[in-house]
């Protein structure tokens, strides 16, 4: 038997919704990487995971480090309540992403997540910044 076709495909219908969202969720290196180039980019950049020794060594150029067990209410203060934070960890083997999404969401923040994270930077051939937070 054919495993492709083990399933039908739903109902085009059906799906609708639930990628909207997933596409509302999600942003790819590739738009970052464009985004930032702008004197606005339009959000805050977060680096989400490891320690201020991992971050100095290699992140995305403008992120700020701001690992998801630190993110409180008290520590986004600085910026308005409609600012978008974009998110990223290392990639697909970590979860911190998830962890700061759902952080910013329980503090009522808008948030994406950029998915592929560090390897997907490395992936589509984009410098890294090193060093202390911007």
């Amino acid at each position: 038997m054919n495993p492709v076709l083990a399933r039908p495909a739903p109902a085009p219908e059906t799906l609708i919704a639930p990628f909207e969202a997933q596409c509302a969720l999600h942003t790819d290196c590739h738009d970052v990487h464009e985004a930032m180039k702008l004197s606005d980019p339009g959000f805050v950049l977060l680096h989400v995971m490891g320690t201020p020794e991992t971050y100095a060594r290699r992140h995305v150029p403008g992120a700020l480090f701001m690992p998801h067990r630190f993110l409180t209410a008290e520590q986004l203060a600085e910026w308005p309540a409609e600012t978008l934070f974009v998110v990223y960890c290392s990639g697909p083997h970590c979860n911190a992403a998830e962890q700061a999404v759902l952080a910013l969401a329980r503090l009522g923040r808008p948030v994406k997540l950029m998915l592929g994270g560090i390897m997907g930077w490395e992936f589509e051939g984009f410098a890294f910044a090193s060093g202390e937070t911007p």
